[in-house]
């Protein structure tokens, strides 16, 4: 059995099928591997590569299991602990879609910061549902490794949680699992090595101890302060304050004291001590100091800060004197011995950034410039004493837990209502905020308290095996992993501008000497020059990557948390550009554990989404070749697809609907199912809905296999009623499916719906065209006249809901008279005469379009009918008209293109199937 490297001098091991004498041997052997690699140009051009020395990679780097680059025994990792695929092996799994509610108190997941984390106790679910031991389970944003940490726990999880998820899921098959980690930022990677290899703790807790307290004693001059009287006491914060300019008197204003007092809180207008004049705050321009910079050896300006307030260990407080200055001065020559980083920011002069701001980060050009220069000495002194140290890499993580959080110029000291004598509220989150009152906190103390927090993180993982791998690189080029080689995908990328990882982690970077290479970072950045069409296709191609490399009929798992539309949109263009097909979307609520369905009406959520998809298997690959365009593809993949989705969901009481097998869903999976494949799709929207009433059974408007219904008939026993979502419409598309829902639960008149759908109706959207309920109604429903049968739908109603009604024929004249003039949801054949009606109206209303811009109209659209667009995209794309479609898309905005996941996908297939350039 192969050992991992956690086994550090306990006699011999084996790795990848090699044995060594002690774990330094086999440490030694694959780093000599590693940096003869390393000599090799070609390895150095894999995308992501990071910026550091060949000494420094080393250094990080804990081969084969984990590099600081991208990692070349990945294929020997896969090897040697992965399986085959072997189509003949069954695999079927639905989607996980239960609730799922983790807090965020784990000592693992509290240990050290960073910008995002699932935590590994809600990601062992999916692990414990899609996989089986032994598995290789691919994260290929991996962040701080929970992904890995999930994969090893699922051996032996603590007691309390093991009974939970024992009782949620009884059929959970307990046993590592084997991670696959990648992730473009070095300071993730470290972070996640750390995570994944166990260690000994009580040694290394003596140790983090001993070198902790030398440098102690070395800075106590630096945190001691003696009155004369008393003994020296130590500094346990100092609080420092911008300095601000009168813009009537030119003298300077000290925040502290005038523009925010204790026990009083913010003042604003800010009065001048000098002149007496009131300015807004916002007014204010910074004052600036000029000093020699020792560590550049040139003179800087930059906005001045002085110390003002401080508190110590002892608990008494006084106001910042002379000497607290002259100490600080002292800090800054003693730090610029010691060599920390002094590297410019990104590279870039100033702005060097999306989170660059002109005002407070004037001047701040290198990474020194966030620190304090007693923080600067202190983060040196300990950074320098550690990396002497044998468990050099897990006594830095400590100080990686607070370089750029609460060990940084951007430590907040907070006075207002709810905390009138101040108090540490740590940094802004996703941004190098410097706030006006910063909070220098006890460097010394700050490692003595993050050490204790990384210990009982290390203690939950002592008993992992630590076999994994891990590699430094982007997800857009692993072309190194073999194709079908991963059991499982779980995944939580970028999402947009939602956070700057480059940015952010550059601080903490510089100081382990490599620094990501953000050439491939999928983000929205405008110093990057990276715009949503950018983000999108760096997405797609890590999604394509994904999807070679999963064993076909496998799953995919993705978390998303952005609540722009755009975003949304872009996420789900790509996985299907990728080949994936969704079947299964959730909003997941950490705490709560609450799931809506919401995001299938309105294109966006504020909360997380959990996205369940799958690489179809190779039969049904293989037979939609021979099948493509014909009526006998089109059912082929419906029923595959219907395999793959969830039966039966409920909470409180309710059973949900279950969005993904309705029909109009249902649809657009066909649709883009074709498109992204570049067939075409031979069946219109109403034949469609005709043909899944002839081929499956349907359940309160959702679509099952006759093997399925069995099952949900039995569970849907169990419950009270069926949960149906609440929403506003905001367009024609939301309107009709709103309209629908109250009709199918009661057929009314056009009074009755009127009032009601003047008050349901949202903030329709600017762009679109509004519609009159006439003519919705006269689009995609039916009014009974009065004559003939009444309608079954009508009929059900009207004898469900009177007693005098009911067993009376459909020609019975107080049925008749009952039902006149009530409007009701058709059965999919006369649906089909309506779809074809409407169709007719939305192409008319299309060539408008296409007009717009001749004979000196002007080009571009600024209200019109969203569905007219989508109409005529999918008629041009089955004319293989691309051009129709470039030229129209043109015409919209952009933000509503980018935020229409249909739109999108005819405008990227046109794009993509007449070679041109949008």
């Amino acid at each position: 059995m192969d050992h991992g490297p956690g086994t550090r001098d306990q006699g011999p091991v084996s790795c990848l099928g090699m044995t060594f004498p002690n774990d330094e041997e086999r440490r030694k052997h694959f780093l000599g591997l590693l940096a003869e690699k390393l000599k090799d140009p070609e390895f150095r051009k894999i995308e992501g590569f990071p910026i550091g020395s060949d000494e420094d990679l080393l250094a990080l780097s804990d081969p084969p299991y984990y590099t600081a680059c991208p990692n070349p025994f990945i294929a020997d990792f896969i090897k040697h602990y992965g399986t085959p695929y072997d189509p003949s092996m069954p695999y079927n799994c639905e989607p996980f879609a239960a609730d799922v509610s983790e807090g965020k108190s784990d000592p693992v997941y509290t240990a050290h910061s960073y910008h995002t984390k699932v935590p590994h106790q809600a990601i062992m679910r999916f692990l414990l549902h899609y996989t089986s031991p032994g598995d290789i389970v691919l994260d290929g944003f991996c962040g701080t490794g929970m992904t890995g940490v999930a994969a090893q726990m699922c051996a032996n999880p603590p007691a309390e949680l093991r009974a939970t998820l024992q009782a949620e899921m009884p059929s959970a098959q307990w046993g590592a699992r084997l991670p696959l980690l990648f992730d473009l930022s070095p300071f993730a990677t470290f972070i996640a090595h750390n995570y994944n290899v166990p260690i000994n703790v009580s040694a290394f807790e003596l140790e983090l101890k001993r070198c902790i307290e030398e440098v102690a004693t070395d800075l106590q001059w630096a945190y001691s302060f003696s009155d004369g009287q008393a003994k020296s006491d130590e500094i346990s914060l100092t609080v420092w304050s911008d300095v601000f300019i009168c813009p009537n008197c030119s003298r300077d204003i000290v925040f502290w004291g005038n523009g925010v007092k204790r026990v009083i809180g913010e003042i604003d207008p800010v009065p001048c001590p000098h002149c007496g004049s009131k300015n807004s705050k916002g007014r204010l321009e910074h004052r600036m100091t000029t000093f020699f910079d020792p560590l550049l050896q040139r003179t800087i300006s930059q906005p001045r800060q002085v110390p003002v307030f401080v508190l110590h260990n002892r608990g008494h407080e006084r106001e910042a004197n002379g000497r607290d200055s002259d100490v600080v001065a002292k800090c800054l020559k003693q730090a610029a011995e010691l060599h920390p980083p002094i590297a410019k920011m990104m590279f870039k002069d100033e702005p060097w950034g999306d989170v660059y701001r002109a005002g407070y980060h004037s001047g701040v050009t290198h990474v020194h410039h966030f620190y304090n220069p007693r923080q600067l000495l202190a983060l040196a002194s300990l950074w320098n004493r550690f990396g002497s140290s044998d468990n050099s890499r897990r006594m830095r993580l400590v100080l990686t837990s607070f370089i750029s959080r609460n060990g940084f110029r951007g430590n907040r000291f907070v006075i207002n209502k709810h905390n009138p004598n101040g108090r540490i509220n740590g940094p802004l989150t996703n941004c190098l905020y410097f706030p006006s009152l910063f909070a220098e906190q006890n460097m010394i103390e700050l490692a003595r308290s993050k050490g204790r927090a990384i210990i009982r993180a290390f203690s939950a993982i002592a008993q992992f095996q630590g076999r994994y791998c891990l590699s430094t690189e982007s997800a857009t080029g692993i072309d190194r992993l073999p194709d079908a080689s991963v059991d499982y995908i779980f995944v939580d990328p970028p999402f947009g501008a939602n956070i700057m990882y480059s940015e952010m982690n550059f601080l903490t970077e510089s100081w382990l000497g490599c620094v990501t290479n953000n050439c491939s970072e999928a983000v929205v950045n405008d110093t990057q020059h990276k715009d949503e069409s950018t983000y999108r296709s760096l997405l797609t191609s890590c999604l394509k990557q994904f999807y070679r490399v999963l064993k076909p009929g496998r799953w995919l798992t993705m978390e998303f948390h952005n609540s722009k539309s755009s975003i949304w949109n872009a996420i789900q263009t790509s996985l299907g550009d990728a080949g994936f097909v969704i079947a299964d979307v959730h909003t997941l609520d950490k705490q709560k554990g609450t799931v809506y369905q919401e995001y299938y009406i309105s294109g966006a959520t504020k909360q997380d989404l959990i996205i369940s998809c799958y690489k179809p298997n190779g039969g049904l690959e293989d037979r939609f070749k021979l099948e493509a365009g014909t009526a006998k593809g089109v059912w082929d993949f419906v029923r595959t697809h219907l395999k793959q989705l969830p039966r039966f969901v409920s909470k409180d009481g309710q059973a949900e609907v279950l969005a993904e097998r309705q029909n109009y869903l249902l649809f657009d999976r066909l649709v883009a199912f074709h498109v992204q494949r570049g067939v075409t799709l031979p069946l219109s929207a109403a034949e469609f809905y005709a043909g899944l009433v002839q081929r499956f059974s349907e359940r309160d408007g959702m679509y099952f296999l006759p093997e399925q219904v069995a099952e949900y008939d039995q569970k849907r026993m169990t419950v009270q009623d069926i949960a149906l979502p609440e929403f506003a419409p905001v367009d024609e598309l939301s309107a009709i499916r709103w309209l629908q829902n109250l009709l199918k639960a009661k057929p009314q008149t056009f009074q009755d719906i009127h009032p009601q759908f003047l008050r349901g109706i949202g903030g329709w959207q600017k762009h679109e065209k509004p519609l009159e309920l006439s003519e919705l109604l006269e689009q995609n429903f039916l009014c009974y006249d009065g004559r003939g049968l009444v309608p079954e739908q009508i009929h059900a109603y009207l004898s469900s809901n009177w007693k005098e009604l009911r067993n009376l024929p459909k020609e019975d004249e107080s049925l008749r008279a009952k039902g006149k003039d009530r409007w009701y949801v058709p059965d999919p054949n006369k649906a089909g005469d309506l779809e074809k009606l409407r169709e007719r109206s939305l192409l008319r209303e299309f060539e408008d379009y296409r007009a717009v811009g001749a004979s000196g109209r002007s080009p571009k659209l600024k209200v019109f009918r969203l569905e007219a667009v989508r109409a005529g995209f999918k008629k041009a794309w089955q004319e293989r008209d691309y051009a129709t479609i470039i030229t129209v898309a043109r015409k919209i905005p952009e933000n509503v293109l980018q935020e229409d996941p249909k739109l999108l996908m005819w405008y990227d297939q046109a794009v993509t199937r007449s070679g041109g350039d949008s």
